[in-house]
């Protein structure tokens, strides 16, 4: 059965990005204990960038911590494994790291179902700089793009809670669409 291994959540902070004040909740710490869910996301995350995050659709990002051991090897080869090997769950800007589910598995619609909490799947993730900044290399945003581990948002069903720790089913929605392939064709429509 597929398992929450990590709940994190950020308030919005200034950083440097290029030599430019950037503000930004990327840098996701995990909480302890059990996290209140509204319609809106996680209780205490906050989003910078309402036009790309948050919302109602995008209340919550979810990313598989499979993909983590792809990004330790991938900042290994750009020269950072040396400076932080360990990528704590959250280091990819997600609210929720999950264990047995990847991006091929999960449909637009499909359903995550919580003991406390009910989530459905809206859309892929669409990296952005900030990314690159927050992996520490300029090249980790086309890494994302070509190997389409994206994580996905998640809109909130059914308000409740979640913790660390917790299993949870993944529920067939209408199977229209899954997530590599709405990535590959949002990810192709900005590079025209």
């Amino acid at each position: 059965m597929p398992q929450l291994l990590g709940v994190q959540i950020a308030l919005a902070r200034r950083v440097q990005i290029d030599g430019r004040s950037i503000l930004t909740a990327i840098h996701k710490q995990a909480t302890a204990g059990s996290v209140v869910v509204t319609p809106m996301g996680l209780d205490g995350d906050e989003q910078a960038d309402l036009s790309v995050h948050g919302g109602l659709d995008k209340a919550v990002y979810a990313y598989p911590s499979e993909h983590y051991a792809f990004w330790r090897e991938a900042r290994a080869k750009a020269g950072l494994g040396a400076i932080d090997n360990a990528l704590p769950w959250g280091s990819v800007g997600e609210n929720l790291t999950l264990q047995g589910v990847l991006e091929t598995d999960v449909w637009v619609g499909d359903v995550l179902q919580f003991s406390h909490c009910t989530l459905r799947v809206t859309q892929p993730r669409e990296p952005c700089y900030k990314f690159n900044a927050a992996m520490g290399y300029n090249g980790a945003v086309k890494t994302m793009a070509q190997q389409a581990c994206c994580g996905f948002y998640l809109a909130v069903e059914k308000p409740g809670h979640l913790s660390a720790g917790e299993p949870f089913e993944l529920l067939p929605g209408p199977r229209r669409l899954v997530i590599p392939e709405a990535f590959n064709a949002k990810m192709f429509k900005h590079m025209r």
